[in-house]
């Protein structure tokens, strides 16, 4: 029969095993930090963006809202002129006496036109002066599409560095820790 020593202290030749959870901590760290900085790159993207749409549709508003005023203001002005003549009629109405001859010189003003066939004329008239206007067109390509939207470059770029993140972690936890 043996007797055991529960009092019998038993040294192990290894000493015990320290976690190794130092370096998994500092890449979940640096990971948490990379996926912050990429929701704050994208709130940064929808404002700036935001407000640089709504500043262009301001500016789209003021100038379409200035094109219409001056285009009223030229018919308004080329309506004027056509409705209204000046006439000078000369009247002697006074028989030929010794007495002095008064010329009355009287000023009509005379529609020669119907006002909307005026206003029609007159824009007629502005669509044929345009129209003669060599307008500068854009050679560039046009900025539309999904791509240019949601910027697919930007994407693909974060979907390598984000695949080459998994290899090194899965690289990092599967060596052997020394």
């Amino acid at each position: 029969m043996s007797t055991f020593d529960d009092n019998t202290d038993f040294d192990d030749a290894n000493p015990p095993e320290e976690s190794n959870n130092r370096t998994f901590l500092l890449v979940a760290g640096v990971l948490g930090g990379l996926v912050l900085l990429g929701l704050l790159c994208i709130v940064g993207y929808i404002f700036f963006r935001n407000s640089s749409n709504q500043q262009n549709e301001a500016t789209v508003v003021a100038q379409a809202s200035q094109q219409a005023a001056t285009i009223q203001v030229g018919l308004t002005q080329t309506a004027l002129a056509q409705a209204l003549t000046q006439t000078a009629a000369v009247t002697n109405t006074v028989p030929p006496t010794n007495t002095p001859v008064i010329a009355q010189a009287t000023a009509t003003l005379t529609a020669t036109s119907n006002p909307a066939t005026a206003t029609v004329g007159a824009a007629f008239t502005q669509i044929a002066n345009s129209t003669q206007t060599i307008i500068p067109t854009s050679t560039a390509l046009p900025n539309t599409g999904f791509a240019d939207d949601v910027g697919a470059p930007g994407l693909i770029l974060i979907a390598i560095v984000l695949v080459v993140v998994i290899f090194l972690v899965r690289r990092l936890r599967v060596s052997p820790s020394q």
